[in-house]
């Protein structure tokens, strides 16, 4: 190991291995029961595209989850973040400092 990777890292990986696995031994455990290498064929090149198809779903899912805690980390600023109270254009203003003409 080269260094600490989050759990979340870790799990996605070994998922992602775990299936690359498959993709290798369900084609011969189906040659070994007899199946053509055709069939076998088929089915191997059908895992590899499920499994490339979820890990581009999970890393694509963990660059949201990354992001989405960034965001909640980061303190709030801007028009949409306003702390406190005070006054706000463009609302009714009543009585006090309005100037007479």
């Amino acid at each position: 190991m080269t260094g600490h990777r989050p759990p979340a890292e870790d799990t996605t990986t070994d998922v992602i291995r775990w299936a690359a696995f498959s993709c290798v031994l369900v084609p011969v455990v189906l040659l070994w029961y007899g199946t053509s290498l055709a069939g076998a064929t088929g089915t191997a090149f059908g895992l590899a595209a499920v499994t490339a198809v979820c890990r581009i779903l999970l890393r694509q899912s963990e660059r949201g989850a990354a992001r989405l805690a960034q965001e909640e980390r980061a303190p709030r600023r801007g028009r949409h973040h306003r702390g406190g109270t005070g006054a706000r254009r463009g609302g009714r203003h009543t009585g006090g400092n309005t100037p007479v003409g």
